[in-house]
Order: structure tokens, then C-alpha cells, then sequence
């Protein structure tokens, strides 16, 4: 075999089966063997709608023809557009795009600091939670709450305080004077979709307004449509001061953003930037996503479907022993006692359908908003006779 054939330029950074993906349409996968696999993970719930659609082929090949990118010292038409779209659909008035959720993230612990250094007498620490993921840059997992990484690179960024999540009296004993914003997911993704109570949610905005802090939702993972709303604090019946979209906002192209309210945007010339952020390409395909799921009955359809996918999971934790079923919409999570999700979703892999081992004892689903209902009863229908093979 030549070099050029083999896997060793790429830089090794996690474990990948042997395979290349070579096509991909709705929501399955072909690799280079010609096997085709039905995709319950879409990119971890970056491919919103599914598989090289034709709304984000057009939108990249029109906006391509056009204009690629002028530089962020210049507006553009596409980054205007998706920046009104945002702010007319959710509780915000200023968007800054970025390329990846942790530099949305990122964005959001310097607005938050810089806020506190204007407002609240320098006050720069964030309160987030145990368990919780923000990304892989420095600062962003120096305010997660992995385990595993707490002795990775460091010394990490100091002014993260970590408390428990759904444990409203731990973060009220973090506050000090030092405090300038709470930090965290609506559902933690990478925990196992463990979601925050609405009554927490509700909670921490009564905390933030208490102690003049920033309450800050990352949805990146929740965020555009992933839970049946278009927003998850949405469901909650709050406003963050500050949220972060990343993933689904692209449907798989590099595409993230951070939103503000106005009292909090304090940002000036210097403080923030990005080379490709905003740039029209990206944009485009951020403005076609959000149109398609602003259509009459697209989040309706989510919701359908997270409901026909959530029952279809609990008939079979019941039928063969399983645990709980957690999640909403299209971001579900199936717990299973035996610990061995890996070995699951390796078979599954095998087997032609792709899930997530999103922890040993937690499988983690999150298929394109578009999926149909015949697929969700595939992977259902596959799921069962894979968990029938494993108790034989």
C-alpha cells in the first residue's frame, strides 16, 4: 500500500475506525467499500439537515460564484442577513460569527470579563458546571467540567468555579465578589444528555439578577432546533444575557456565533476578530439553514419525530433491560446498566447504523432535524435486533 493510501499523515487525535466516508445524502453514509450506513450522529448534531443538501449545495455554489470573502474589515451582505434573521427569532440584538463552538464560547468568557471589568470591578470569574462541555481551546476547557482533563495542559485558565448541575444552592454558596457570570449547557451533550431542570434554569436567571451577574446558555449543541424549539431557552421561559450556536447553525460547514443582548456588548475595536469570521460563504449557508427551519411545520416535524424516536427507545429499554430514556427533541440519550455502550455502538457501526457512545454507560442520538419517520423505525428496528445478538 502507498503512503498516499494509508491513514499516517493524518495527525492521530482519537480513535477512528478503518473506513473512509466518501458520500453522504440525508441521513446515511456511504464509505469506499460502497456499504451504507443510516446516520444517527450526523457530525455530533452538526449536519441539521442531514447529508449534502440541496439548500446548502446551492447556497455554497451561488455565494462561491459571487464572493468568497472581502475580509472582516468590510461588511457583507450574507453576514447582515443571517445577523437579522438571528436576532429577529430569538431574544438578542447583536451577533459575532466565528468558525467553531469553542471560539463562540471563547468570545463568550471575553465579553463576560470584559463586562466585569467595566461593571463589576474587575469581577472575572464564571461559575460553570461539573460535567460540562465548552470545547478544546485553553480558556473553553479550563471552563469544562471534565473529569478526564483536569490534569491535561497545564496550568489551565484560572476563574472557573465548578458546581454541581440542577444544584441551585451550590452555585448561590459559589457567588463572591469575584463572580461575573454563570456558564453552561441547557442539556449536557458529552455527560451522557443530561438536561438542566427548567426549575435550575429559572433559578439561575433569579441568581443572576440578584448579584448583577451574566447568565450565559452555550447552545451550541441545543441550539437551532435540536430540542423542538429553535432556542432551548425557549422552553425554560428565560432570556440568557448571552448564547453561543454553533453546530446545526451550519448544517456542516464552519459556521458558529455568539449573541448578546445590547446592555452587555462592550466589545471594542481590537478586543475581538476572527480572519474568516462572518466571511459571506459561511453565511450563506447559515441564512439557508435558518430559512429552512423557520418553514411552517419544520420544528413541529422535530418534535414528532424526538417523540416517535424517545417512545421507540423506551419500548425497548423496557423490552430488554435497559435504562433511562433522557433528552427532548432529536437530542436523546439511552442509559445502559451493563456499562458496554462502546461495545454497542461498535456492533451497531458494523451492522450499518452509526450512534454515539457518548459515555460507557450512555448511548447518545442526534440524526439530521430532517430524518424521516421510516428511518427513525430502521434504527429502532436495527437497535433491537443488535440488543437481542448482545442478551443472546
Amino acid at each position: 500500500m502507498s503512503k498516499s493510501s494509508t491513514f499516517d499523515s493524518l495527525m492521530s487525535i482519537t480513535k477512528r475506525p478503518p473506513m473512509v466516508m466518501v458520500e453522504g445524502r440525508g441521513s446515511w453514509l456511504t464509505d469506499s467499500s460502497g456499504k451504507r450506513y443510516l446516520d444517527f450522529i450526523q457530525g455530533w448534531a452538526v449536519n441539521s439537515l442531514g447529508h449534502a443538501p440541496e439548500v446548502i449545495s446551492q447556497a455554497l455554489s451561488s455565494q462561491a460564484a459571487r464572493l468568497i470573502s472581502p475580509s472582516p474589515a468590510f461588511y457583507n451582505q450574507q453576514a447582515i442577513s443571517l445577523a437579522d434573521l438571528l436576532t429577529s427569532h430569538s431574544c438578542f440584538e447583536r451577533v459575532f460569527f466565528a468558525n467553531s463552538g469553542a471560539e463562540a464560547n471563547e468570545g463568550a468568557i471575553k465579553l463576560a470579563r470584559k463586562w466585569g471589568s467595566l461593571h463589576k470591578a474587575g469581577a472575572y470569574e464564571i461559575i460553570t458546571m461539573v460535567n460540562g462541555f465548552h470545547g478544546r481551546t485553553l480558556a473553553t476547557m479550563s471552563a469544562s467540567g471534565k473529569p478526564q482533563w483536569s490534569a491535561l495542559f497545564e496550568p489551565k485558565v484560572p476563574g472557573f468555579v465548578k458546581v454541581a448541575l440542577n444544584d441551585l444552592d451550590m452555585v448561590q454558596a459559589a457567588i463572591t465578589e469575584r463572580t461575573v457570570a454563570i456558564m453552561l449547557e441547557p442539556v449536557q451533550g458529552e455527560a451522557g444528555v443530561i438536561p438542566a431542570s427548567h426549575e435550575f434554569l429559572q433559578g439561575l436567571r433569579k441568581l443572576a439578577d440578584q448579584h448583577q451577574l451574566l447568565l450565559i446558555f452555550d447552545e451550541v449543541q441545543t441550539g437551532m432546533g435540536r430540542l423542538g424549539s429553535l432556542f432551548a431557552y425557549q422552553q425554560a421561559g428565560i432570556e440568557p444575557d448571552i448564547m453561543t450556536l454553533g453546530k446545526g447553525i451550519g448544517g456542516g460547514v464552519p459556521l458558529a456565533a455568539l449573541l448578546a443582548k445590547e446592555t452587555v456588548c462592550c466589545f471594542e475595536p481590537g478586543d475581538q476578530g476572527g480572519t474568516y469570521n462572518g466571511n459571506p460563504l459561511m453565511a450563506a449557508v447559515g441564512c439557508a439553514v435558518l430559512e429552512t427551519m423557520l418553514q411552517p411545520g419544520f420544528l413541529e416535524q422535530v418534535r414528532e419525530r424526538g417523540g416517535q424516536l424517545a417512545n421507540g427507545l423506551r419500548k425497548l429499554s423496557t423490552q430488554h433491560g435497559l435504562g433511562e430514556v433522557r433528552g427532548s427533541g432529536l437530542l436523546l440519550g439511552l442509559a445502559l446498566p451493563a456499562g458496554n455502550a462502546d461495545a454497542i455502538a461498535e456492533t451497531a457501526r458494523e451492522q450499518g447504523l452509526l450512534i454515539n457512545a457518548a459515555r460507557p454507560d450512555t448511548l447518545r442520538f442526534m440524526p439530521a432535524l430532517n430524518v424521516s419517520a421510516d428511518e427513525v423505525d430502521t434504527c429502532l428496528a436495527m437497535l433491537d435486533q443488535l440488543f437481542a445478538q448482545q442478551a443472546a
